[in-house]
């Protein structure tokens, strides 16, 4: 596998990485498609297979292990798999672009093992637990028990924050969106734009 450039953004749930990952795919100069992971969780909500998922059963997806298909996998709760297909990955990168991916703190760092140079890995930190748990709770999408599930793997996933090369702390959106921005554009090699500058092509 080789191509362009991969850019982990990592966080315990809640953390707000989804809303920064979503802010870096609409700017187009960062050349950014997004890694849609695989998964065998049921849908939630208006998700749709291919978009926000891969949508599989447990046997499909032990399947795909089985025949070596990801690049990264991991049972984050019992028979609830999450994993990144190598041909999701190459198909981006036929395509030109700069993979982006929103996942668990372990499946970015095996990625960034594999891919040393050729990865950026951000994790992203909340305020406190605390915060977490207020986010987790309006979102009304999953139950209290889910729910402390998640705070008390926060806490283990907190304490892997020094493992990535960057490290964004989301108490201000506003921030934490200029901070990812310019990391992304130096990682990518885009050049700053000043105010007023417009992209001139080569001829």
């Amino acid at each position: 596998m080789e191509g362009g450039k991969l850019i982990i953004f990592s966080a315990p749930s809640g953390s707000g990485k989804t809303t920064i990952v979503r802010y870096l795919l609409e700017q187009p100069e960062l050349n950014l498609a997004f890694s849609v992971s695989a998964t065998s969780r049921p849908r939630r909500g208006k998700e749709k297979h291919g978009e926000h998922y891969y949508f599989m059963s447990v046997s499909e997806f032990k399947k795909h292990i089985k025949n070596d298909d990801f690049l990264e996998w991991e049972e984050v709760y019992r028979d609830n798999f999450y994993g990144t297909l190598k041909s999701e990955v190459e198909r981006l990168w036929a395509e030109g672009k700069n993979v982006i991916f929103d996942i668990d703190v372990v499946g970015g760092l095996r990625i960034k093992k594999k891919f040393p140079k050729e990865t950026l890995a951000v994790f992203v930190k909340p305020p406190s637990v605390d915060e977490l748990k207020i986010r987790l709770k309006k979102r009304s999408t999953e139950s209290e028990d889910k729910i402390n599930m998640r705070i008390a793997k926060a806490s283990v996933e907190l304490a892997t924050a020094p493992q990535f090369d960057k490290i964004i702390k989301n108490y201000d959106l506003d921030t934490a969106l200029k901070e990812a921005h310019e990391l992304v554009r130096e990682f990518v090699g885009t050049p700053r734009l000043e105010k007023g500058e417009e992209k001139v092509s080569k001829k």
